[in-house]
């Protein structure tokens, strides 16, 4: 799979039309070609059949390595250079219709009235001979109905009956428009591109006491890099020496530095800010968070939302009925009734080709839907495509994992209890060993009230039980620690099974020893987040493998409507699945952070995870990433996207209201080409502008 760019990808349609003819070569597996972004992701061993399939469909676009593109000016020099030609036409065709306009009174009346057709027509061909000659082009290739053919219709009819000053105007306003238009829509896609200017350029890998400055690409796993101050961190590790701030809000759209220090893990992207940091490289460049983030938002524009795929067949549709339209407004008025003349019906239904282009809506509601992707990776929430933006405006449940995900995951020793004659000492020591192996932050609090490293001499067997607990042989007795479910599948005696909190109980050769209570606090902006959702009218639910104490008391801090506890993975599953089905009329979401999370997400209408303590299954599985960890993030989300849906829906009854209302006036003769063609191209840049807005709102 490679991503390469479109050069002079300047139509919607185009990008449709390419996508479309590609996807049918035998030779390709995978095709998305994104007009948001102008490039092409495309899985095929035959690059050459692909570029000259391209230049088939679209003789000016080319298929190019991919580059970054870093400037932020509103008009590039570059961009100047490529349209030079374009502006110098444009001037010398403003020129001499200046110049017709001031004579052509005078010579109408003459013998020299072939001279208005010489200046008009030299006019007319200078500025609008490429429009004419695509046009030309496209219907050779059986590609009859576009903007450059509905142009070209219009203003050689205007020639035909006379309107020659009109023809020339039309034609340059049209050609002058597509040019503000490029740059309008090339501004927008730098604007996007900006939000993801992450990557890093260079890595200091460390080589014997010595820095060399080389690309992240080449960094292996277990390398020493330095990061300097102002320098971005070029690839996930961890802090082997030094401390510093670092900027994180490239990759979590947080403002505020976090401080990290020695043994601290630092990810890519990261902006060191005021101390020297030496760092132990622990994933590849290909596999690091700016990578993930990179191809996550890149890749987004594969997923269409419905809108956008309904407004790419739309415009298939459209052009021909226009077309077919104007034919009929032409022709039917003078032949049903007496007195209406050829001319003027001919000349309205011009007026109606002008200002019927679709420009509009191919352009700026694909732009709309990226430019919400690209807000939302502002904020530190990854949208894996626009159809999901457009899932988050219709969520009426969301359902919580508990633990990492509601909860810090921080989970403190707070009490032992002890059970026939074993000492908390002995509960600690076995459970520890029985856990050492684990990842799990309860695991991992059993291991640091401890204190001591386990002696794996004295570890035989170990055996975890997903959704129960762990087995070991430890000093050549059966160890169990889980929960009381676990005790019940062994048939071990206890005289207690519900405690208030997590819980891990703790067995020693069938004979029960006690039990450890885990304490686990609420994420700062749990409750606030619960709040927030209710305030939308969104029904909340936490799923939790937990005890029902520790589930209940968590759910009444939380205020949260619904909560099941004692849950194995398989268990959320069909607890989602009824929810689901019990949601009528809008979309589920989960909300996990764990790898037994994986298969809920999966499942649900829309899978959100936790992206900085999160899995990589759980990632990978997910729609929606958090990179926060902040569960309040899920309301931002669902504001990004309803902020979105309603610009992409602006635009829609913008462009269709205006062009119905110059239709209704070419119609009854009261609009002017003139006047249509500002509309059209007033419009289209209209469109692209207030599509772009959701990149700088800030309140979301």
């Amino acid at each position: 799979m490679k991503k390469y760019t479109l050069k002079n990808l300047d139509c919607a349609s185009c990008a449709a039309k390419i996508e479309d003819n590609v996807s049918r070569l035998g030779e390709v597996r995978f095709v998305n070609v994104s007009f948001a972004n102008s490039t092409i992701t495309i899985d095929t061993d035959d690059i050459e059949m692909v570029k000259k399939r391209i230049s088939e469909i679209e003789p000016d676009v080319k298929l190019e390595q991919e580059e970054n593109e870093k400037t932020n000016e509103l008009i590039s020099a570059g961009e100047l250079n490529e349209n030079k030609w374009a502006i110098i036409k444009a001037v010398i065709g403003i020129i001499i219709l200046i110049v017709g306009l001031i004579f052509e009174d005078t010579l109408h009346n003459t013998p020299f009235h072939i001279a208005e057709y010489l200046v008009f027509g030299t006019a007319y061909l200078i500025v609008g001979w490429k429009v004419i000659a695509l046009a030309v082009k496209n219907i050779f290739r059986g590609q009859v109905f576009n903007e450059h053919f509905l142009m070209t219709i219009a203003t050689l009819g205007a020639f035909a009956i006379d309107e020659m000053p009109e023809a020339v105007a039309v034609m340059l306003f049209y050609v002058v428009g597509e040019l503000f238009q490029d740059l309008a829509v090339n501004r927008s896609r730098r604007s996007i591109k900006s939000l993801l200017e992450i990557k890093p350029d260079y890595a200091n890998l460390l080589i014997d006491g010595e820095t060399a400055r080389v690309s992240p690409e080449i960094i292996k796993m277990g390398d020493t890099i330095i990061v300097k101050v102002g320098e971005k961190i070029p690839l996930d590790g961890e802090i082997s020496e030094g401390e510093s701030f670092v900027d994180t809000s490239a990759i979590t759209g947080e403002s505020v530095p976090r401080k990290v220090r020695e043994k601290d893990t630092v990810l890519s992207g990261m902006i060191n800010q005021t101390g020297l940091l030496k760092i132990k490289v622990t994933k590849l460049f290909s596999e690091s968070t700016v990578s993930k983030i990179l191809e996550m938002v890149e890749n987004a524009s594969s997923k269409k939302a419905e809108t956008e795929k309904f407004i790419t067949t739309f415009a298939k549709y459209y052009t021909p009925v226009v077309v077919v339209g104007a034919l009929l407004l032409a022709v039917l008025p003078p032949l049903l009734f007496s007195g209406q003349s050829f001319s003027e019906w001919i000349y309205r239904s011009l007026v109606v080709l002008v200002i019927s282009c679709p420009c509009a809506l191919v352009i700026s509601i694909p732009l709309g839907y990226f430019g919400g992707i690209g807000s939302a990776s502002k904020k530190g929430i990854l949208v894996k495509g626009s159809n999901f933006l457009d899932a988050l405006t219709q969520v009426k449940t969301v359902v919580f994992d508990k633990t990492g995900t509601l909860t810090k995951g921080e989970f403190i020793v707070s009490e032992v209890v002890t059970s026939n004659g074993f000492s908390k000492e002995e509960i600690l020591e076995y459970a520890a060993y029985a856990e050492t192996n684990s990842n799990h932050p309860v695991a991992k609090s059993i291991s640091d009230a401890f204190g001591r490293n386990p002696d794996n001499k004295r570890i035989k067997h170990v055996e975890e039980i997903s959704g129960y607990g762990i087995k070991a042989l430890i000093d050549g007795k059966n160890v169990l620690a889980g929960n009381d479910k676990l005790l019940h599948k062994e048939n071990i005696d206890h005289p207690v099974c519900s405690v208030e909190g997590t819980v891990v109980h703790v067995s020693i050769d069938k004979v029960y020893a006690g039990y450890i209570i885990i304490s686990d606090t609420l994420k700062d902006d749990a409750i606030a987040a619960i709040r927030g959702l209710k305030a939308k009218n969104i029904q909340t639910v936490m799923l939790t493998g937990d005890n029902k104490y520790a589930a209940s008391l968590f759910a009444k801090k939380l205020n949260i409507d619904k909560y099941y506890s004692e849950l194995l993975p398989a268990d959320k599953v069909k607890h989602l699945e009824t929810i689901i089905e019990e949601t009528k009329g809008g979309k589920v979401v989960f909300v996990g952070d764990g790898i037994n999370d994986s298969p809920v997400i999966a499942r649900a209408d829309i899978g959100i995870a936790m992206g900085a303590l999160g899995s990589d299954a759980a990632i990978e599985t997910a729609d929606v990433v958090l990179m926060t960890d902040s569960p309040s993030k899920v309301i931002t989300a669902i504001n990004v996207a309803k902020r979105t849906r309603n610009i992409v829906w602006q635009n829609i009854f913008f462009a269709m209201g205006v062009k119905l209302i110059f239709i209704i006036l070419g119609i009854f003769g009261i609009a002017t080409m003139w006047e249509a063609v500002f509309g059209d191209m007033g419009v289209a840049l209209i469109a692209v502008f207030n599509a772009i807005r959701i990149l700088n709102m800030k309140r979301l």
